[in-house]
């Protein structure tokens, strides 16, 4: 047996594959530019409250639109916007 450390293993809204979790990007639950709530990205991975894991490619991204995954991981009662992911999203590209 080895004493390796521990890697925090996460699963991707939208395509379902497992990955470590520096490997996504933390999704949570904030507010979009004219204060309804949405889905925000959290690189960082800080931001207080539920949060779920996404590839930060724009393949996986519309996967998890497609299935409306953001609202389901992040339990939030009504449908959110998506918007500020695929912003970030296309500002990395």
């Amino acid at each position: 047996m080895t004493d390796s450390p521990r890697v925090p293993i996460r699963t991707c809204i939208g395509c379902r594959e497992r990955a470590t979790r520096s490997e996504l990007l933390r999704v949570v639950i904030g507010s979009d530019a004219s204060g309804q709530p949405a889905a925000c990205p959290d690189p960082r991975g800080t931001a207080p409250g539920r949060g779920a894991h996404l590839h930060p490619t724009t393949g996986c991204y519309e996967l998890a639109v497609r299935r409306r995954a953001f609202s389901r991981a992040l339990r939030a009662g009504e449908a959110l916007s998506s918007t500020p992911v695929a912003e970030h999203l296309a500002a990395q590209t």
